[in-house]
């Protein structure tokens, strides 16, 4: 998970959003869940378990929280969870948990805000719609989206060091362990200049996709190319056969309304907790 943006400070108990539907399929979330941990693990350089989660670590970026966290994906002690965090983060500047259950993580937000911690909801969003006969953007390497995703991070974060974006670009290279298919998709201007770009995380053998960091470039804004790079993914994914498709976004954020006027409808959520 990856949210451009960033976390929101809110140190309030975790609540069920309210534009989440009502029912929701308890499998369908089970093989999501499933999904998220299981990339979590294959694209960490290592782990750690601990009851009810586990670390995942990566030295060689070090300073993405996304690359190295608490993921609790099982029952887990919520008193114990901010020593855990100290004990297994400690060679490094921040911390970062994230809670895949609603209910595990009411009970983690107490103890977890004493601590320190601030709470973001990233909303888990499947794919309902009609999939797209035609896409549009072309798979890309990671050399040709260095320069344009580095652009992108020092316009969400300007204050970010040099190191910072450094590792926020170049993890992208741990992604393609994630998953049993990895494709870097983007759209192109009519001069060939990579105008958006997104992931398109593929695990056939269990029917479940994944479409991360979807980012169009400042000059390019509103002019159709993130909905090429969203097309392409959807039809990718269906022609691997993978019938559930998911992304992530922020509760409380603009490109939320956007997919869901694609779409994409809240199955669930993912609380995240952070602390400098």
């Amino acid at each position: 998970m990856s949210t451009p943006s960033g976390p929101v400070a809110d140190p309030a108990t975790p609540s069920a959003d309210p534009a989440a539907p009502s029912v929701v399929d308890p499998a369908e979330l089970r093989r999501i869940h499933g999904f998220v941990s299981a990339f979590t693990r294959r694209q960490a350089a290592r782990t750690v378990d601990f009851p009810g989660g586990f670390a995942a670590l990566d030295d060689a970026y070090a300073l993405s929280h996304g690359n190295n966290h608490l993921l609790v994906d099982g029952p887990t002690d919520p008193e114990a969870l901010p020593g855990r965090a100290d004990e297994l983060l400690a060679h490094l500047p921040h911390r970062t948990v994230y809670v895949l259950d609603g209910p595990t993580a009411a009970a983690c937000a107490q103890p977890l805000t004493r601590a320190g911690y601030t709470c973001a909801t990233v909303l888990l969003m499947r794919h309902e719609g009609p999939v797209p006969e035609l896409g549009g953007a072309r798979e890309v390497d990671l050399p040709a989206l260095r320069g344009p995703v580095a652009e992108s991070w020092r316009r969400f974060v300007p204050e970010a060091a040099d190191e910072v974006i450094r590792d926020l670009v170049e993890r992208r290279a741990a992604r393609l362990r994630g998953a049993p298919d990895v494709r870097f998709l983007a759209s192109h201007d009519e001069w060939g200049e990579v105008a958006a770009w997104g992931d398109l995380y593929l695990d056939p053998a269990t029917g479940v996709a994944q479409i991360e960091d979807l980012v169009t470039a400042a000059s390019h804004l509103r002019q159709g190319h993130a909905g090429v790079v969203l097309d392409t993914a959807l039809r990718g994914a269906a022609d691997a056969g993978c019938e559930t498709v998911f992304l992530t976004a922020l509760a409380d954020d603009w490109p939320r309304r956007w997919y869901e006027r694609r779409g994409f409808v809240p199955v669930g959520s993912v609380h995240c907790f952070e602390r400098a």
